[in-house]
């Protein structure tokens, strides 16, 4: 089976880890303090406006908001569920940009279909699907957070300020979210490259061991002597006259357990000695397989960032659990 590259560990969320293991990127651990990173990330509109929000008397809170209750949890749960079955459904049915005719009505075997699936990959496919599953990820995810959000800042004075911090941060961070999250497809294009080349590579080897080993056996089939079956015949029955003649005369002298022994030892007539064993041979890869393993790959990646996507949701619900 393929094998992703194995890169330094990180601690971090599992979206990080995941494409420092499977991208080519060295990535070092970052010891720059998240208010510094901050601090780099937020204009300076936007460090005014949560300085307000931090030290200005909250809003008055608006009248009417809805209450949260075991139906919004629901609701929050019933969008998580349906991004990962539409990332689960959706990379399990991306395939190659061009399909046969044969392939659409069943008619060539399985196999024989993913590995030609396989050779007319063409990534931008995957990058185009992974760009659509952020978008409803964003708009998914954003709508919720805007309806939790309404229902903390209805609590208190001060779940007030949190929504209205969360709001400037949400609006503040989101280009910035954008620009990182939207590089992921092209650092996933490196890893879907590197896969199939490593089959490549897998595939020539073993069909290099292969015909070098067919090649081995006919040149020893070529020098062994050859025998006219005349002669053989001759050859044969001359051994098994000698031979009998030396076991009559064996029997006569020896006693009754040696000459059980001797008949026990005594290997058979016109046996061969056993040849060498023959080389192991290069287990070669299946065809095709190297796609399946990339779009497992890239549905890890996206059910990943679908958990980073959801943190700032998670945070809302905790504080209307709290409250």
């Amino acid at each position: 089976m393929l094998q992703a590259p194995q890169r330094t560990g990180l601690s971090g969320p599992t979206l990080i880890r995941l494409l420092t293991r499977l991208t080519d990127v060295d990535a070092a651990q970052s010891r720059q303090p998240l208010s510094d990173h901050l601090s780099q990330w937020l204009g300076w509109t936007d460090a005014i406006a949560l300085s307000a929000a931090l030290n200005n008397r909250p809003p008055a809170i608006a009248p009417g908001a809805r209450q949260f209750s075991s139906e919004q949890e629901r609701e929050c749960e019933r969008v998580r569920t349906t991004l990962a079955d539409a990332i689960a459904s959706d990379t399990a049915a991306t395939a190659a940009k061009r399909v046969s005719p044969g392939m659409r009505s069943g008619q060539m075997p399985a196999k024989a279909a993913a590995a030609l699936q396989a050779d007319d990959a063409d990534y931008s496919n995957f990058r185009q699907r992974y760009l659509s599953l952020q978008h409803t990820m964003e708009t998914s995810i954003g709508n919720l957070r805007s309806r939790l959000r309404g229902m903390v800042a209805a609590k208190t004075p001060e779940m007030t300020r949190l929504a209205v911090v969360d709001a400037i941060m949400d609006r503040a961070l989101l280009p910035r979210e954008r620009a990182l999250l939207g590089a992921i497809p092209k650092l996933l294009q490196g890893h879907f490259d590197r896969l199939r080349l490593a089959e490549k590579a897998a595939l020539e080897d073993a069909a290099a061991q292969a015909e070098a080993q067919a090649q081995g056996a006919s040149a020893a089939d070529t020098d062994a002597p050859a025998q006219t079956g005349a002669e053989t015949g001759i050859e044969a029955r001359a051994e098994t006259a000698l031979q009998a003649d030396a076991q009559a005369e064996a029997q006569v002298d020896a006693p009754a357990s040696a000459r059980a022994d001797a008949q026990a030892d005594a290997p058979a007539a016109g046996a061969r000695p056993a040849g060498p064993a023959p080389q192991t041979a290069l287990t070669a890869p299946t065809p095709g397989a190297w796609l399946e393993t990339f779009r497992k790959d890239m549905r890890s990646v996206l059910l990943a960032e679908l958990d980073v996507r959801l943190q700032p949701v998670e945070g809302l619900l905790a504080a209307l659990r709290a409250s």
